[in-house]
Parts: structure tokens; C-alpha cells; sequence
């Protein structure tokens, strides 16, 4: 047959394989459906979120989904591999030029499934198991993979396989505590000191803590997660001229889909590069996604685009636009402003949790999340909340209209401390309860703010949808 004839769709048990999603499944449609909705008419602040391509969403959706692919190129476990090491090879070519880094010295595994799967096989590769670590604490701005356990629990698994003393921040200033630090490395003698947080808005000092590093013989591994596609436009400090090991997720500044890297120096020790790719597969997880590989490749090829330069310098510009507006307000800000991506606001000194002022940003179609700010003694009941800039900025918002954004947030508040009164009482379920059932005020300015949250937020594009006019609405 040749290949310009049509060949039939089958009519029998494989048919299901060739029919749309509306028509295989109209639940799950209608969910993804109303997920594009809410994007599109919200605003979305979660400082780990941000909103990637048509072409990455493409890519993580192709043909690529369908191989199995154990092991690295040119050493499959699994044959049909070609053009799935054609394209590994071409992401990891595009992952080191994407930050500057030279590969006769940088070595890149693109296979981690997460920047959680990255860490961890990164601690495997390095250490041992109860070897000790010192990453920042949870409380303090760091992440949960670094490390962090309460005085009852062990919550993750960096703190169950290995022993971990956490550093902190000064609580007077929200800046990383460095000589103490030091102090702290002299006396608990980490083998591998990480760098890196969730909640931190300031740049790190990573010739310091390379210093610290190599008083204890210790290895420095930077989780840029965060920060990632900043470093890469050159808008935040590299951590590459110090750090052996550099991790990150790959959808948060960086702008792809969701996966982890894990970048190494091939001249730090004979064996590094054998030891990090070993350790991803087959020491913690199985056959990489490739599909998602793909998204990688081409998010990083855009970020190799001067517009992404201008894309992360303005993501920088419109944090600290809306921190001036918060700030104008009176209202508290961890590290008294910002200088990557994120705003960590301190609620404590007005008498409101992050958990409520989440709530009423919910109800208003406002994405953020409550976080824990430097005092706090429970990530349960933080006392603040975490906003970051880059998802508005991919929908090409400048620092007027996140000045906006801020401004809704000011009414947020306003309306949090409202319901708080209405609802007589310190529990959650009764604020909940004060906005959405009760007939006093704050219901009213709920709805109030809502609807001109969604006439403002759907004034803007929406990346992935070319034509916002067919987006179903679901107000």
C-alpha cells in the first residue's frame, strides 16, 4: 500500500484508540476544559507555577509518550530507540548551552521525573545513607527535599535516609544567616551543604558558601528550581562557577513542562558522571518520559531566545512592582522586598494566617498559597503567603497591571480582616463560612471582586490557546 493511500480506521475493539478525547471521554474533557477556564479567568500568583507553550504542550503530548526507553542514549535496554536518542541527546546539548556551561567540564541527565526525583538521586549519588546535610529550612524559605523534619516526624525522605541540621535565616532581616551558618557547619560537619529554596526572594552568596562548603570537604549543590530560567537570562547569580552539583525542575521561571535536571562537574571527581546517571536509573525510578524530554528540548531552545531575556527581566520588574504597591499599604515583606521572582508576605503584624487570606483569594479567583515565614513554628498555620510573578508575566502583563493585581490583593485583605470580625471566632471554618454563607458584608465584596478579577484576567492571553474566544466559559 502506498503511503499516500488512507488506511482505515478500525471498527473493532481498537476503535476507542482513534476517537478525541470529547468523544472517549466528555468527564474528562469537560474537566480540562474548565481547568483552561480558570486559568484563563484567574490570576495565577503560586510562585512554583507558571504557564509553558502550544509547542512544549505539543511536544509533551506527542508520539514520544508511547516508548519505553531504560537507560541512556546509545545503551538502551529497549530497541526503537533512535529517535528517542536523537532527541535526549539534543535536549542535554540544549540544557548546557541554555545556561552558559561548557561540556567538556558540565554533564546534564535530563530523565529525573521531578526536581524532587533530581534531588534526591543527586543525595545518592554523593552520599551515602546517614551522611549529613544542611539545606534551609522549611520555615526559613527552603524546600521540603532539603531536608526538613518537625521535633515529632520525619516528613520526607532526605530527612529519613539521611541526617540533616538545617540552617537558618536572621529573623530580624529574612536574610540567610550566614556566619551562623558557618558555625553551624564547623560544629555538625556536613558532607553535602545545598543551596536553593522556595520561599526566598533574595540571590544567594554562592562563593561563600563554597568556602563553607570546603572547610568541612563537604560538596555544594545548588536546587535552583526556582530561579532557574532567571540564572539562565542572566538575572540572577549562577550557580554554576561554584557549585558541584546544580539541580532543577524545568516549568517554574524556566517555563516548561514538569520535570527535573540534574547538571554535574565531569572534572569534579573521575567517576561523577557514571555515579548521577546511575543513580536516576536505575536507582530511583524507571524508563524516562520522553514525551516530556521533548517539552524540555524546546522550552530550553526558547530559552535561548533573547525575548526569553527580556521575558525574565521583566518578571523581576513586575515582582518588585507589586511588592512597592504592598509595601504602600504598610504591610510587611520577608527580606523587606524582592529580587528574583517572589514576594514573601508577612500577614503576623495585621492578625491574619496565610490560610485565610488563600481562602479569600480562592473565592475570588486568585491562586496563591499560604507559607510559612521566618518565626513560624507551624507550616500548618503559616503566617503568610508566597506571590510570584512569572505565570502573569507570560500572559504579557507589565508592572502596570500587576500594580492592579496588587491592588486586588490589598482588597483581599481588606475583606479577610472583614470576614474575620463576622465570623467571631479564630477557626478557619467559621471565616469560611462568614463569606460564603453568612449575609453580612465580606459576601458582598467577594462577589464584588470576583467579577472584576475575571474582566481583568480574561483581558489578557492566555498561553497554550491561540484564539481565547473559543475557551468555554464556566462562570
Amino acid at each position: 500500500m502506498s503511503s499516500s493511500q488512507s488506511v482505515p480506521v478500525p471498527s473493532d475493539f481498537n476503535a476507542c484508540l482513534y476517537t478525541t478525547l470529547a468523544e472517549a471521554d466528555p468527564e474528562v474533557a469537560t474537566l480540562v476544559e474548565k481547568e483552561t477556564w480558570r486559568q484563563f479567568s484567574g490570576l495565577e500568583l503560586i510562585a512554583s507555577e507558571n504557564l509553558t507553550s502550544l509547542a512544549v504542550m505539543e511536544a509533551n503530548g506527542s508520539m514520544f509518550t508511547n516508548k519505553y526507553s531504560e537507560g541512556l542514549p546509545g545503551a538502551r535496554y529497549y530497541g526503537g530507540n533512535e529517535w528517542v536518542d536523537e532527541l535526549e541527546n539534543l535536549c542535554r546539548d540544549r540544557a548546557l548551552k541554555a545556561f552558559n556551561l561548557d561540556p567538556k567540564v558540565w554533564g546534564v541527565n535530563v530523565q529525573p521525573y521531578s526536581g524532587s526525583t533530581a534531588n534526591f538521586a543527586a543525595f545518592t549519588a554523593l552520599i551515602n545513607p546517614q551522611d549529613r546535610i544542611m539545606g534551609l529550612g522549611l520555615p526559613d524559605g527552603g524546600h521540603l527535599t532539603h531536608g526538613y523534619y518537625t521535633a515529632k516526624k520525619k516528613i520526607t525522605a532526605s530527612s529519613v535516609y539521611f541526617q540533616s541540621f538545617p540552617y537558618r535565616v536572621d529573623t530580624q532581616t529574612g536574610i540567610i544567616d550566614y556566619p551562623q551558618l558557618e558555625t553551624n557547619a564547623n560544629l555538625f560537619k556536613p558532607r553535602l551543604l545545598i543551596c536553593g529554596g522556595s520561599a526566598y526572594p533574595r540571590d544567594w552568596d554562592y562563593g561563600r558558601l563554597r568556602k563553607i562548603a570546603d572547610a568541612q570537604g563537604a560538596y555544594l549543590l545548588s536546587d535552583m528550581a526556582h530561579i532557574s530560567g532567571l540564572v539562565a537570562a542572566g538575572e540572577q547569580s549562577s550557580p554554576f562557577e561554584f557549585c558541584d552539583v546544580v539541580t532543577t525542575t524545568t516549568h517554574k521561571t524556566l517555563r516548561g513542562p514538569r520535570a527535573g535536571l540534574i547538571f554535574f562537574r565531569k572534572d569534579k571527581e573521575s567517576d561523577m558522571e557514571a555515579r548521577i546517571n546511575a543513580a536516576v536509573f536505575p536507582a530511583c525510578q524507571g524508563g524516562p518520559h520522553n514525551n516530556t524530554i521533548a517539552g524540555i528540548a524546546v522550552a530550553l531552545k526558547q530559552a535561548a531566545d533573547p525575548a526569553f531575556k527580556t521575558y525574565a527581566k521583566q518578571v523581576r520588574a513586575n515582582a518588585d512592582a507589586m511588592a512597592q504597591v504592598l509595601f504602600k499599604y504598610g504591610y510587611k515583606l520577608q527580606t523587606d522586598g524582592t529580587e528574583n521572582h517572589l514576594i514573601l508576605w508577612d500577614l503576623r503584624p495585621i492578625g491574619l494566617t496565610g490560610s485565610k487570606v488563600e481562602k479569600i483569594c480562592d473565592a475570588v479567583h486568585i491562586t496563591l498559597n499560604k507559607n510559612a515565614v521566618a518565626g513560624d513554628t507551624s507550616a500548618l498555620v503559616p503566617g503568610g503567603v508566597r506571590v510570584g510573578a512569572s505565570a502573569l508575566t507570560s500572559r504579557s502583563m507589565g508592572e502596570k497591571d500587576v500594580q492592579q493585581v496588587a491592588e486586588f490583593l490589598h482588597r483581599v485583605v481588606q475583606i479577610s480582616l472583614t470576614a474575620q470580625k463576622e465570623a467571631g471566632s479564630k477557626k478557619l471554618a467559621d471565616f469560611v463560612t462568614a463569606y460564603t454563607k453568612g449575609d453580612g458584608e465580606s459576601a458582598k465584596l467577594v462577589a464584588e471582586l470576583k467579577a472584576e478579577v475575571q474582566k481583568f484576567a480574561t483581558s489578557f492571553p492566555l498561553p497554550g490557546v491561540p484564539d481565547t474566544t473559543t475557551i468555554k466559559r464556566f462562570d
